[in-house]
């Protein structure tokens, strides 16, 4: 067995949470998690990576971690149109990306929200190493139910309901100043650190920090940090959904189910558009103007285009609030192959809640490029999911 890195003040580290087996007094297997000390803090969106331990639906999934059973299917890129889709059987060691909110909880960042219902013969250790696939340990169940549990482990009754501590990270919600969002993951007897860096996008030295870990130094069931590309909202603090982070490749939903969101693989702008489902929701469309949410649309003018946008703000007071954007594009014509980009300028300022706003934005383009169409450049117009080069005419996005 290892030894434990030291534990210090405001440092993330790995740490013992238990012995997970026990067999006539001897220790047959030792788990390990990161965590990441707070005081405080917001609360962040965050991932835990699941691996079911039998056939369940996709309800009883969700049930598990108190999640929204669609928003478990959008983020793992799982189609919801088909009919009854709660319903759908997921098979035995299916892998799924489950969203949690991490909370500040006793100067840890844990899963605050998530409770199990006992059944016969549970345990708070099968409970963890079964039901939770190795995600927390049956000691940290036993600490963070002590009322619930008593002393005799064995006894617990049917029925008993627990609070799951599932250890989570938030990082400030960014690795190497780029947005993302923190996944917690069980090592399995088969990874490395390289085969679990080139699986999901990151790097082996990304790993050896966050986990505070020496080169190759995991074991199978320590549970890690994974950071994960991903766009953030922008939404106030009193929004509901505020701290909403959507990871890269997949979709969220959100207000009530009528708002969704997604993420592009190769962007960091949060889309949001009206969602498919059948419920009742409050108006999406802007103040001020006859754009919906997700409209777009683009007007030529002499010098460039006068693009506007309506975009999702938050839900706040079971209120959709949305944003309308006006942005007055200026076109520089020149001749050299390529588009110079300035990026010394500061950003722009956070768009006000519920109000309108006029950028002027100024950029150069060949003379052969674009104009109010054309080819995709990787410059995204402040505070707006409007890429230079997009096709803008009046559509939902």
């Amino acid at each position: 067995m290892r030894t434990q890195a030291p534990i210090s003040a405001g440092m993330f580290h790995l740490l013992v949470i238990g012995t997970a087996v026990l067999f006539a007094g001897i220790p047959l297997g030792v788990s390990k998690s990161t965590i990441e000390p707070c005081s405080s803090a917001d609360p962040c969106s965050a991932l835990v990576g699941y691996t079911l331990y039998t056939d369940l639906k996709v309800s009883e999934v969700a049930a598990l971690f108190n999640a929204d059973p669609i928003a478990l299917l959008l983020t793992n890129a799982i189609d919801i149109s088909p009919q009854g889709v709660e319903n759908l059987i997921l098979p035995k060691d299916a892998f799924l990306k489950v969203p949690v909110t991490c909370s500040c909880i006793d100067g840890i960042f844990k899963s605050g929200s998530v409770k199990y219902t006992s059944r016969l013969s549970d345990t708070p250790d099968y409970i963890a190493a079964t039901v939770y696939s190795g995600l927390v340990s049956g000691d940290q169940i036993k600490e963070g139910n002590p009322r619930a549990i008593g002393s005799d482990p064995s006894t617990l009754g049917v029925g008993t309901e627990l609070w799951i501590p599932l250890p989570c990270t938030c990082f400030n919600g960014t690795d190497n100043n780029i947005p993302a969002i923190f996944m917690s993951y069980v090592v399995q007897e088969t990874d490395s650190l390289p085969t679990i860096a080139g699986n999901y996008s990151t790097t082996v030295n990304d790993l050896t920090t966050y986990n505070n870990l020496g080169t190759n130094e995991t074991e199978a069931g320590d549970v890690i940090a994974i950071p994960l590309p991903a766009c953030p909202s922008n939404f106030p603090r009193y929004a509901s959904d505020f701290a909403l982070s959507v990871p890269s490749g997949s979709y969220s939903i959100t207000a009530g189910r009528c708002v969704q969101c997604s993420c592009g693989p190769d962007s960091r702008n949060l889309r949001c558009m009206p969602a498919s489902m059948e419920v009742s929701c409050t108006s999406m469309q802007c103040r001020n103007s006859n754009l919906m949410l997700g409209n777009v649309t683009a007007q030529q003018t002499p010098g460039g285009c006068n693009v506007t946008s309506c975009s999702y703000g938050g839900y706040v007071n079971n209120t959709i609030v949305t944003v309308y954007l006006l942005i007055l594009l200026q076109i520089i014509l020149i001749t050299a192959a390529s588009v110079p980009r300035d990026t010394t300028a500061p950003p722009s300022p956070p768009t006000p809640i519920g109000s309108s706003k006029v950028i002027h934005f100024s950029f150069a383009c060949p003379s052969s490029g674009w104009w109010c169409s054309g080819s995709r450049h990787n410059t995204i117009l402040p505070n707006s999911f409007i890429y230079l080069g997009d096709s803008i005419s009046t559509h939902s996005k």
